[in-house]
């Protein structure tokens, strides 16, 4: 007999907080209903597996104008409506924590427990001058054709 196993894929392609956390929601969901789960990681979304603290790699000119530019880890992105000069985050962080929900890097660090797997493009790392230095450790590494691979046996397949 043999087993199909549901699949979900992800494609984050956003950087701003509230849509990199329903991306995460919608993961671990999918994770904990036995879901084989894939986000890629491409643009602006691989800010949600940036390390917050300043790692010393050598880049040059503009990459080091993108990495200054770019919100350091999940919980530095801001959000989609309402950002407010940086007041809406402190607004939702405020809120989540009052309803003891989980914050971004919390959800970030709950799909690595979950084995979720998250890619980050390596496209887009050489646009935007990222190092696997820079960021989390334990993803995997690939182009378009790993996201492909997964996404054509996907039961779900999101674009976030």
């Amino acid at each position: 007999m043999v087993e199909n196993k549901k699949k979900t894929t992800i494609v984050l392609f956003s950087g701003e907080y509230d849509k990199a956390m329903a991306a995460y929601i919608i993961a671990n969901g999918a994770a904990a209903y036995d879901h084989e789960v894939t986000i890629f990681h491409t643009f602006w979304g691989l800010n949600a597996l940036r390390k917050e603290e300043m790692v010393p790699v050598k880049k040059g000119l503009m990459e080091k104008l993108f990495g200054k530019m770019m919100p350091r880890g999940a919980d530095k992105m801001g959000l989609s409506n309402m950002n407010y000069l940086g007041m809406g985050p402190k607004m939702i962080k405020s809120v989540i924590k009052k309803h003891q929900a989980m914050t971004l890097p919390q959800l970030v660090e709950m799909a690595q427990e979950l084995d979720v797997k998250m890619i980050a493009c390596t496209m887009t790392m050489d646009l935007l001058g990222l190092q696997k230095e820079e960021l989390l450790e334990g993803i995997d590494y690939g182009g378009v054709a790993a996201y492909i691979g997964d996404a054509e046996e996907g039961n779900i397949n999101l674009f976030i």
